[in-house]
C-alpha cells in the first residue's frame, strides 16, 4: 500500500485583503491563493479529499497518516515560498512576476518556425534583437526539432548549429537558454554565453548531464516527457495525468538533486503537448498550481501548439496568436513565473496589463468597510 499526499490551490482573491489576510501569496509572485484541497491518493486512486484555508490548513494536515505528513508540510512550505532571483551572467531575472522567455530555433524542421533562422547569421541577430527590445527576459536557443516523430540530430550538427546563435545573442547583452538534451552541446552553449539549460529530457537522455549541470552550477529546467529513449512522446499512457506528470517531475527533482544539482537552481515544465493528449493537456492547464508544492519555478510552454489547433478549427501554427496568448495569461493566473513564447511582443503587452491589473488589486480598497 503507497500513500501520496498533494496540496492543489483551488480558489484564489486578487489580494490578501478580500480575504482578511486569510490567503497566501503563491510561491512568492503575484498570485493570492485562498483555498486548497489536500488530496491523500492510495495506490493510485484518491481516498481523501478535505478543502482547507490557511486558518485550518494545520488541522487538516494533521489528520493525514504519518506515512505522508513530512511531504505534506514541505509542501505547504513550497507554495509559499519566494524564489530568489535567477543569476545569469551579467543578467539579473527576477521571479516575483511573470516573465516572457522567446523561443528561436534553429532547426530546420520545427513545427512553427523551422527553417526560419539556419544558417543566416543576420537573420538571427535581428529575430533576437527584436525580441529583446520586446521585453523577452531570456532567449531560449534550440538546435534540434522534438515535434513528434522528428529525426535526432547528432551533437556535432547541434553544436554547429547553436553556439553561433548563443554567441549572438551574449554579445547582445541577452540572457540566454540553451534548449538541448546532450550534455556536449549544453558544455558547448554555457561557454559560449548561455547562462541556463533548458532539457526536455529532465537530464535523463544524456547519463552525463546531470554531472554537467551539477559542475557548471547553471539553472537548469527539468521538463517532464514519457519517452525514454529517442523519441520523448513515447509511452504517453497515464492513471491521472496531474498526479503521474506531478510525481513524475518529484523523482526528477530529486534525481538531480542527488546529482549534486542544488536544490535552488532547478525549475519545473510539465510537458504540454510531450506524448499527452488535448485532455491531458487541459488538465494540466487547469491544475498547473498544484506544481508549485515542488518547490521549484514553473516554466510554461504552450505557445502555438496542436492543442490551439484542436480547439480552434485546425489553425495552423503561425496562426494561433489568440490561444497562445489565451493560454499564456492562464498561466501567470496560476503563477508560472516563466512562459516561454515564439510572440513576445503580443505576449509582453498582455503580461504587462495583466502585470497592472493585479498592482491595482492590491491597492483596491472599495469594496471594504470604512
Amino acid at each position: 500500500m503507497s500513500d501520496q499526499v498533494y496540496i492543489r490551490p483551488i480558489g484564489f482573491a486578487p489580494g490578501p485583503q478580500s480575504e482578511e489576510g486569510d490567503a497566501i501569496r503563491l510561491a512568492g509572485g503575484l498570485v493570492y491563493a485562498s483555498r486548497f484541497a489536500v488530496i491523500l491518493r492510495r495506490d493510485d486512486h484518491v481516498v481523501e479529499r478535505w478543502r482547507a484555508s490557511p486558518e485550518t490548513i494545520a488541522q487538516v494536515l494533521g489528520q493525514l497518516p504519518d506515512s505522508v505528513a513530512a511531504e505534506a508540510e514541505a509542501q505547504w512550505s513550497n507554495l509559499r515560498m519566494a524564489h530568489p532571483p535567477l543569476e545569469l551572467g551579467a543578467r539579473t531575472i527576477r521571479l516575483d512576476q511573470p516573465q516572457v522567455m522567446g523561443i528561436l530555433n534553429v532547426t530546420p524542421d520545427s513545427f512553427s518556425d523551422g527553417g526560419k533562422h539556419v544558417d543566416d547569421p543576420a537573420g538571427t541577430r535581428d529575430a533576437i534583437g527584436a525580441m529583446v527590445e520586446a521585453g523577452a527576459s531570456i532567449i531560449d536557443i534550440g538546435g534540434e526539432s522534438t515535434r513528434p516523430k522528428a529525426e535526432a540530430v547528432w551533437e556535432e550538427e547541434e553544436i554547429r548549429r547553436v553556439v553561433p546563435a548563443v554567441e549572438a545573442a551574449a554579445s547582445m547583452g541577452a540572457a540566454v537558454s540553451i534548449d538541448t538534451r546532450r550534455a556536449g552541446t549544453m558544455e558547448a552553449a554555457l561557454q559560449a554565453g548561455a547562462g541556463i539549460v533548458n532539457d526536455v529530457s529532465a537530464l535523463r537522455y544524456d547519463p552525463r548531464s546531470a554531472e554537467l549541470v551539477a559542475k557548471t552550477g547553471c539553472p537548469v529546467v527539468l521538463m517532464h516527457a514519457p519517452g525514454k529513449g529517442t523519441d520523448l512522446h513515447e509511452g504517453g499512457t497515464y492513471e491521472s495525468v496531474v498526479f503521474d506528470v506531478f510525481d513524475r517531475l518529484r523523482e526528477r527533482r530529486d534525481a538531480a538533486i542527488a546529482a549534486g544539482v542544488e536544490r535552488g537552481k532547478i525549475l519545473i515544465d510539465p510537458g504540454l503537448g510531450f506524448g499527452k493528449s488535448l485532455a491531458d493537456n487541459l488538465a494540466l492547464i487547469n491544475a498547473l498550481p498544484l506544481f508549485h508544492a515542488l518547490g521549484c519555478p514553473i516554466l510554461f510552454g504552450a505557445s502555438r501548439k496542436r492543442m490551439i489547433g484542436a480547439l480552434s478549427k485546425e489553425a495552423a501554427a503561425d496562426a494561433r496568436l489568440g490561444g497562445s496568448i489565451a493560454l499564456a495569461i492562464k498561466a501567470m493566473d496560476a503563477g508560472a513565473q516563466l512562459v516561454r513564447v515564439h510572440d513576445v511582443p503580443e505576449t509582453v503587452q498582455a503580461r504587462d496589463v495583466w502585470r497592472g491589473l493585479r498592482d491595482a488589486a492590491l491597492t483596491d480598497f472599495g469594496d471594504l468597510p470604512v
